[in-house]
């Protein structure tokens, strides 16, 4: 959970990272635009202005060529006809620009050069024509030269007329208006004198334009085949006595869209590259962080279980210690009093109490190992739980009536008949309500509720139960580790009772191999409620059937006598089970491996050996190889029972020993009844 919601604050924190770095990179790509911008505009307003420059320079050369007749008249001298043609035909330039030259004394045109072409424009008076008379008055009364047009031409086509106003002095050396000399400019022809076609090529659009003096509509003076009015920089450009706009713009704009496309894709790189680096950094110093945590937990949970370990050590200790004890102790009385019959007697009793409970010690801690190891598994078989709960109640029955304790059972199941395990079933049995036994004192009452509760599966039984007592009970403190392992609320010098404090881990996790629960409830002095749900297959009809009418399959050939072969390789081992089935009226002979033990078999009579006590590891040749080779041979002693007699006591060596064709398994050390009790199985 704690590793989810780091993951989702880091998704958050890398996400406004990315939004940060975009922004930023995309307000430094639009500041780089907006620079570029206003790089272009000055680049543009520099190239508008320098286009008027060279037109008004254009312009003044032109005027400057007319300024001959300008000073004549000035002067005072008289001009006739014929001298202003010849002056005016000086004048003409090479490209035709200018297309006539006119004089207007007192404004009205009275001389025109060529006259040819032009005549419509004699007589006509400057100062009073509606499309020229405000130029024209303006240059009269500014005395500088002014602009008018582009506009028709009385004469025909289109053109621009400068006005250069010109004043003579008279007697008393005051100045007045004489007229103007008026150059006509062919507008196409100036138009591709100055050139302003280079601004395409250059990449402008643009359009040259000025106000009518008269109606302040717009006049367009020029413009280039493609403009389009968007987004374009106006720059003002004074020309005398008029103001002409420059609107001018770049064909593919001040920043192109490619530009901004690429500038918003380098934003975005930008963005996750930073964004990717600080999630990569982050998850790893995240990793570092956790793997710290980890390591500290782990850290932590090594010293509980060192911790844990160590205060099962010392329980063990003494409890192994406290068995150990007795056998030495009532084994050096025995030796000392063995004349003695009832004393002999009472020692062998407390040997072998003291033996049994030193090997309940040793099978609870392999049975943790196990368990640790995976290697626990369930073997399923129908059964009616009633037996399983009436063969527990026998089991229990001694200790019960030597405590002086009261024990009460009910069983309240729909479906009785269950696909289990009945062995570790019983196991988790044995283990609770052994410890209600052994937890409680005399004249206390321990009861049994096992019932049936409703499951959601129609071919599972859920079994419910209920083990109370009212024994000494358990502090709440420590309820929380109950299921640990190795540990117990009081060591057997602190309430006389030896234990391991295994016992509860291995039902717990006995109860979670078979899908349950376990919950438990205690208050000191008062007792202890302890409540397992197991959920159960329901055996169908066929399996119950198949249950009822199912016997073990048992080895047995009358005609074969007491004589047994033995392969045990310890001493100590053989000389203790040679000694017990003697004494039951068997003859033994003893081999100390596979090897002796093949031989001796076929060595002797077919029929000479009544069956095998086979020990697992042995030298040279183990126990289930060594049965294998038997059942291989070709004759009658292929079929000799054979009884694993070893200390491989777990499941999986029962299953191995049964699939290398032994007929039973009897666990070390020997129990004198379960040894006599098979052997009568298999030899009358």
């Amino acid at each position: 959970m704690k590793d989810n919601v780091n993951k989702r604050n880091l998704e958050i924190k890398t996400a406004l990272v990315f939004l940060i770095t975009f922004v930023l990179a995309a307000g430094l790509t639009d500041y780089q635009n907006q620079t570029q911008e206003k790089e272009e505009k000055s680049k543009a307003a520099y190239t508008a202005e320098s286009t008027i420059t060279h037109i008004e320079a254009q312009l003044n050369k032109y005027l400057a060529e007319s300024n001959l007749i300008k000073q004549i008249v000035e002067s005072g001298r008289d001009i006739d006809t014929q001298q202003f043609a010849t002056i005016s035909e000086l004048m003409q330039d090479k490209q035709h620009v200018i297309k006539a030259h006119e004089l207007a004394p007192n404004g009205v045109i009275s001389y025109v050069y060529p006259l040819e072409s032009n005549e419509a424009a004699i007589g006509l008076d400057m100062l009073e024509n509606k499309g020229r008379k405000k130029e024209a008055n303006l240059a009269k009364e500014t005395g500088e030269y002014t602009i008018a047009g582009p506009y028709e031409l009385v004469q025909g086509g289109t053109g621009s007329l400068l006005f250069d106003p010109i004043y003579t002095n008279d007697t008393t050396g005051e100045k007045n208006f004489w007229g103007f000399s008026i150059l006509v400019i062919d507008w196409n022809q100036f138009m591709e004198e100055i050139q302003l076609n280079k601004l395409e090529n250059a990449g402008y659009e643009y359009q040259i334009w000025k106000e009518n003096t008269n109606t302040g509509e717009k006049i367009v003076i020029a413009q280039s085949q493609s403009y389009f009015p968007t987004d374009t920089l106006e720059v003002a450009c004074a020309v005398p006595n008029d103001t002409w706009y420059f609107e001018i713009v770049p064909k593919e704009g001040w920043t192109t869209v490619h530009q901004v496309v690429l500038g918003l894709f380098f934003a975005l790189i930008i963005a996750s590259l930073l964004a990717i680096g600080y999630w990569q950094a982050s998850m790893r110093r995240l990793k570092d962080i956790l793997h710290a945590e980890e390591m500290e937990k782990t850290a932590q949970k090594a010293e509980a279980a060192n911790e844990a370990k160590t205060r099962f050590l010392f329980n063990m200790s003494h409890d192994i210690r406290t068995p150990m004890n007795a056998i030495i102790g009532f084994s050096e009385l025995l030796e000392k009093h063995i004349d003695e019959k009832d004393k002999v007697t009472y020692y062998i009793g407390k040997i072998k109490s003291s033996s049994s409970l030193l090997l309940s010690l040793i099978n609870y801690v392999l049975e943790m190992a196990r368990i640790e190891s995976g290697k626990a598994d369930l073997r399923l078989d129908t059964g009616h739980f009633q037996e399983l709960r009436d063969s527990l109640q026998t089991v229990f029955e001694p200790a019960l009536k030597e405590k002086g304790l009261t024990y009460s059972t009910h069983l309240d199941i729909q479906h009785p008949y269950i696909v289990y395990d009945k062995t570790k079933t019983s196991e988790i049995l044995l283990n609770i309500v052994g410890n209600s036994i052994k937890y409680t004192p005399r004249g206390g009452h321990i009861r049994l509720d096992i019932s049936e509760i409703p499951s959601e599966r129609s071919d599972v039984a859920t079994y419910r139960m209920i083990i109370e007592d009212t024994g000494i009970g358990m502090s709440e403190e420590y309820l929380p580790h109950i299921f640990e392992e190795f540990t117990r609320e009081h060591t057997s010098t602190e309430n006389k009772i030896a234990g391991t404090g295994l016992g509860l881990p291995i039902v717990k996790s006995l109860v979670d191999l078979m899908g349950g629960t376990i919950q438990i409830e205690s208050k000191v002095n008062e007792g202890t409620k302890t409540t397992i749900q197991i959920p159960f297959l329901i055996a169908t009809q066929e399996q119950i059937e198949e249950s009822q009418t199912y016997s073990p399959n048992i080895v047995t050939n009358h005609s074969l006598g007491k004589r047994i072969l033995m392969a045990e390789d310890n001493k100590l081992n053989a000389e203790i089970a040679e000694t017990i089935l003697q004494e039951n009226g068997f003859e033994v002979d003893c081999v100390e491996d596979g090897c002796q033990c093949l031989a001796l078999l076929q060595e002797k009579p077919e029929d000479y050996y009544g069956l095998i006590l086979m020990d697992i590891q042995m030298p040279n040749l183990n126990g289930y190889e060594t049965t294998r080779l038997i059942r291989n041979l070709k004759n009658q002693r292929a079929t000799i029972p054979i009884i694993a007699m070893t200390a491989n006591a777990f499941d999986e060596d029962k299953k191995k020993a049964f699939a290398a064709g032994m007929n039973a398994h009897i666990a070390k050390p020997i129990d004198v009844e379960v040894l006599l009790h098979t052997l009568e199985k298999f030899i009358q």
